[in-house]
Order: C-alpha cells, then structure tokens, then sequence
C-alpha cells in the first residue's frame, strides 16, 4: 500500500479549506436582542435596596429558566464566569490566608480568583486519565489553614464529587465547583456543578451555550445565595448588620448581567441538550475512527459520569510512538486539523505564582503577618499535570467548529495519514 506524502513535506493536505466555526446565534436571539434594545431598558439594576437591587425582567427570567434547567433553589446571573468564581470564593466568608485547594489544570481565573480575597490558593494534582482534580491529591493537601475545595470539571465531565464531598464533609471544609467547560454533564444522576455547594456555569463566546460574555451561578443554600446576590451588585451599600461575621467580605462589586445578555442566554439554554448531542455523535465519530491508532488513548468517561466534550483530549504514548508531539502537531496542523492544543495550562508555574507577585511587588499576600505561606509553586508540585502539559497531552478544541460528519471523516484522515507516516517524522 503507497503511503501518502505528508503535507509537512510538500504532499497535499488532507483538509484543503478552513472548517466551518461554531455558530451559535440564530433567528431567535436576533429578535430577543432587539426587543430589548427597542424597549429601551437596558438594565435595570440599582445598587441599592428596592426592586431593582435583583435586576431587570430578562435577568430575572434567565435565573428562573436555570433554576428549573438544571433543579436548583438559586440560580444568579453575573457579567462573566470570572465574576462568579470571585462572588462564589469570597460568599463562603474566608478569611485572608485561609487556603483554597483546586486544580492546576484549569484557567487562571478559577486560581485568581481564590487570590482576589487575599487568600493561598494550592494546587493538587491531576487524574492522569479524566485529567480532573485528584481526590488522593487533594487530600495530601489539607492542612490547618485549609478552608474549601474549588473542583474544576475540566474538557467536558464532571470531576469526582463523591470522593471530594467525603473529603470535605470529613474536614469540615467548603466544596465549590467551577463547572465552565461542562454544562449538562451528569454524575450520579445529578448536573455537574450542583453538587457543590456553590457552583456555576460559562457564558463565554465558545461554550456550549452562551451571551457573549456571562455566567451563571446555582446553588441549593439560601444564605450562601443571598451573599452571592450581595457581592454581585455593591454589598457594602445595601446590607445593615453590624455583624463582623455577616459584613465579612461585602466589598461588593458590579458584576450585573445586563438585559441584552440575558435575554439571549434564555434562548440559548434550550438548545443545550441538543448542542450536548451533536458533540457526542462528534466524539464518538472521532472514537470509531482514531482509537485504534497505535499510541494513542482517546477520552475516557468516569462511571456514572457523562461527558459533554468541551475539548476532546487525547492522550498520547511517545515512547510508544517514538516520535515527540511536536512534530506530530506539527504534521497534523499541515493536513489541516484546525485548533489542536498540545498541551493545556499548569497554573502553578505561570510567573504571578513562580515569583508570588500579585498585589505590588513585596509578595504579597503570601508574606503578610496573618498569612505568612512557604508555599512554593514550581516544577515536580504537580507531576501528572506537568508531564501531560510538557509531553503527552492533545486536546481537539471540538468548541470551536461545526463538525459535521464530512468535517470529522476529514480529521480522522488526516490523523490516520499522520500516524501511517510516523516512520517519517522520527
């Protein structure tokens, strides 16, 4: 059988013409938009106490169609998923110092904004399979200053929260979820992010289902969602208790959904179960074509979990192979696979940790009188994590396409091409 030159090498790429991307908006979030902007409000947010201090009619709508979607008590609309993992952290009243456990795979935001309220963030490692938050890790990690779990559910399945609810119910700590990249993935015949006892969803551009920029924050707990309802829209201008353990941490912010925004988020959140369906019939596609490939580990989903497949994340065996990833990227990229992400993130060994400079240039909150952390955030903290991000991790950025059946036949061809020529890139 003659094998094909690779494009990397002057033969024809596989995929000759740009796939088409996401596209999210239709028909019925133009309108929604424009009967907001045409009946001129909005937002309808005041920071004060009053009617508004809860917002417009859209937002308010939203946070009931999440409440039922997803069957919470509390569902609160914010401007960003950032603004909710800040409102989330600071709402469980921490103290400055205190420690918050989460993953280092994740996006900087879920480890800032543990930071924003002066307090450690400390990194566990990784499953090496589901690359979740490992409980075992988590675990290792406690210590007398520890205060919560924030879990991440990475790439589009839920982390283990079985195993960190008896962790933190055991230690009496707090069990956050940061379920951004997995909204609808199930585990144990419950949503991901309502088991925690604050968790919450992305809006961003690329998720699944999206107004922009937003997020979405659910809990089942009354207080914690009063003070999450505070921190949002200028607590320190609405609430009248004298009590320190009560005025703890309402410095609050404007972290408001407008009208607009929420008005196209509620027609979004239908189309996600459809949405969850296209991007498993995408990963089972790629499933069929690419897990006999020498070398090569394809998604593995957890017992009782679901996966929705935000990133579709592959997992490669290079002595196996005998080739490094770069150079597989490297071919991959020439026949055309679009968004191939070697690697992810170690939030660990990004400069602001390394060096343990955030606000100004003395180190703090890590050198302060109340916290005074030896702390370190460098190279072998996190060693599955590190390996996978330096080595062995590919991840299919399946968000950011359409990905019709052809589109995928054309994916599996090109990793097929690649892989039948590996020989060549050694």
């Amino acid at each position: 059988m003659t094998v094909q030159k690779l494009a990397l090498f002057g033969g024809s790429p596989v995929i000759a013409k740009a796939m088409s991307p996401f596209q999210s908006m239709g028909e019925d979030e133009i309108q929604a938009a424009s009967e907001v902007i045409r009946g001129g409000v909005l937002s309808a947010y005041i920071g004060a106490s009053g009617p508004g201090f809860m917002g417009g009619e859209r937002v308010r709508q939203f946070e009931q169609d999440v409440s039922r979607f997803f069957n919470v008590k509390h569902a609160l609309a914010v401007n960003s998923w950032t603004s909710g993992l800040i409102a989330a952290i600071g709402a469980i009243g921490l103290e400055p110092g205190d420690e918050v456990i989460t993953t280092t795979w994740t996006m900087a935001a879920t480890a800032t904004a543990i930071l924003h309220w002066n307090c450690i963030p400390i990194f566990a490692d990784i499953h090496p399979d589901t690359f979740n938050i490992c409980p075992v890790s988590v675990e290792k990690n406690i210590t007398s200053r520890t205060r919560a779990i924030l879990a991440v559910d990475i790439f589009g399945q839920s982390a283990n929260m079985r195993a960190l609810r008896d962790i933190a119910d055991r230690h009496g700590l707090y069990l956050l979820s940061d379920t951004a990249q997995a909204p609808g993935a199930v585990i144990d015949s419950e949503f991901a992010g309502t088991l925690a006892d604050i968790g919450g969803f992305s809006l961003n551009y690329h998720k699944h289902i999206h107004c922009g920029e937003g997020g979405v924050l659910v809990t089942q707990n009354d207080h914690l969602a009063h003070r999450l309802s505070l921190i949002r829209n200028h607590a320190e201008a609405v609430i009248n208790s004298e009590d320190p353990v009560e005025l703890c941490n309402m410095i609050g912010y404007n972290f408001r959904m407008g009208e607009i925004e929420a008005a196209i988020a509620s027609k979004q959140l239908p189309k996600l179960n459809g949405r969850i369906l296209s991007r498993q019939r995408i990963a089972a596609e790629l499933e069929a074509g690419l897990s006999h490939l020498q070398g090569i580990q394809t998604p593995l989903t957890s017992p009782g979990s679901s996966h929705v497949y935000y990133v579709y994340g592959l997992k490669l065996n290079i002595n196996e192979l005998g080739v490094d990833r770069s150079k597989i990227v490297a071919a991959l990229r020439a026949e055309g696979v679009p968004y191939l992400m070697p690697g992810y993130q170690n939030i660990h060994l990004l400069p602001l940790f390394k060096n343990k400079i955030a606000y100004g240039t003395r180190g703090f909150p890590w050198t302060s009188t109340y916290c005074s952390s030896s702390q370190q955030y460098a190279h072998g903290l996190c060693p599955v994590a590190e390996e996978l991000h330096a080595n062995s991790f590919l991840g299919l950025n399946i968000c950011m396409n359409e990905l019709p059946p052809n589109d995928v036949s054309l994916i599996i061809s090109a990793f097929q091409k690649v892989w039948a020529n590996l020989a060549n890139l050694q």
